[in-house]
């Protein structure tokens, strides 16, 4: 029975992470789109961009309290569909203000959405006894290569953004509140209510913020790396290396699907070698990527790193949740939320960074300024560290609780 708790509960959380990837997906590979809607200015375009990250931040810390009464898969039951109905208010305004508000609520409930979907993925992996945080996410990369491919069609098919939306809402809502009931999750500390007394717990209610420093930094220039390929590689190719229009849109689908490869087979990696090991082998691999950007004669060696990058970058930011939970195992829904935040300061910080080097200095130079942050993940690798190398976290199996049907035992 618990056995089969489990599985039932790794099967909805990861529909949760896919069902994420495309509504994401659809967002940012429609902004063309949504600008030309609302005659947004490529002067105020910015500023609505960047305010979805930062209410996500605010999303995330709010939702560090709220599941001090209630179990994250709570949250996540409410916010998923938030997140996929507030597309459609994306898509069907008229006005100005519509989108601002639809975009706001996107922005909250998508922290809520990220934090809680993490905490049950660390709450998960400890109930297992073995690395499968990476899995988790090699769905979300699916979702996006789903969201992104759902967005090509509309484009391509000159689809108004309601037409366009409206299909996958309408199918993942209703398939995300049914996966819902079978969320699960390991009774660790907060997991399943209130804050424990357990073997984090003796730091009071918060997590200690230098406990969590190596690991926000790491998070941070993770982002940064992440956020350079998905704002700069079209830019980077067609403009400094000479490819074409429509070459230049191969980079980030090549990223998109190196990433999907890298977490569907990492979790095997973490099992054999460890954790440390794997973020070490992703740091290079990542740093390598950006060097080879950064020298390439032209855009086809230029594709090379980039899809480098994402063999790279794609195992540190699942490990990062994955040691946080280790770090403070009575507190680990407080520490992820709080270590989610760094997830949008990476966002925030990595685009205008990239572009201010790019136009003061070049661009070239400037794709080593991201390479530099992420070798510094080498310098905190140690924090990735466990007792346990299959998943890093003790031996114990803690016991399972099921959070679908109101938090009861099984």
């Amino acid at each position: 029975m618990t056995d089969a708790r489990l599985r039932q509960g790794r099967a909805s959380l990861a529909f949760s992470f896919f069902a994420q990837g495309v509504a994401f997906a659809l967002l940012v590979t429609r902004i063309p789109a949504v600008q030309d809607r609302y005659g947004i200015s490529d002067a105020l375009l910015p500023l609505f961009l960047a305010a979805v990250p930062v209410l996500a931040g605010v999303g995330s810390v709010l939702t560090g309290h709220m599941v001090r009464r209630l179990p994250p898969g709570a949250v996540l039951r409410w916010s998923q569909p938030v997140v996929l109905l507030s597309l459609l208010g994306v898509a069907g305004g008229r006005e100005v203000w519509h989108v601002a508000v639809a975009l706001g609520v996107f922005g909250l409930a998508v922290g809520a959405l990220d934090a809680s979907m993490n905490m049950l993925g660390v709450s998960l992996q400890r109930a297992y006894g073995r690395s499968i945080m990476l899995g988790f996410h090699a769905a979300y990369s699916l979702g996006g290569i789903a969201g992104a491919s759902l967005a090509w069609v509309g484009a391509h098919e000159d689809l108004a953004l309601l037409t366009s939306y409206l299909p996958p809402v309408l199918v993942l809502v209703p398939a995300a509140l049914a996966a819902s009931r079978w969320y699960t999750t390991g009774a660790d500390g907060a997991d399943t209510g209130p804050q424990d007394t357990g073997p984090g717990a003796a730091a009071g209610p918060g997590v200690p913020f230098a406990l969590l420093m190596p690991l926000c930094l790491v998070m941070t220039f993770a982002y940064i790396g992440d956020s350079t390929v998905s704002n700069w590689s079209a830019k980077y190719l067609e403009d400094v290396l000479g490819s074409s229009e429509e070459l230049a849109t191969l980079p980030y689908n090549a990223y998109m699907v190196t990433t999907l490869i890298g977490r569907t087979v990492g979790d095997l990696g973490v099992r054999r070698f460890g954790a440390v090991a794997v973020v070490r082998c992703g740091t290079l691999l990542a740093a390598a990527g950006f060097a080879v950007v950064a020298m390439a004669p032209g855009p086809w060696a230029g594709m090379a790193g980039f899809t480098l990058l994402g063999l790279g970058l794609c195992v540190i930011v699942p490990q990062t949740f994955a040691a946080a939970g280790r770090l403070a195992p009575g507190q680990s829904d407080a520490a992820v939320a709080r270590l989610n935040v760094f997830n949008y300061v990476g966002f925030l910080v990595g685009s205008p960074l990239v572009g201010a080097l790019g136009d003061a200095w070049s661009y070239r130079g400037a794709m080593l300024v991201p390479m530099v942050l992420v070798l510094a993940t080498l310098v905190y690798a140690r924090s990735f560290g466990s007792d346990d190398a299959r998943y890093g976290g003790g031996h114990e199996r803690p016991r399972v609780v099921d959070v679908g049907r109101g938090g009861n035992e099984v």
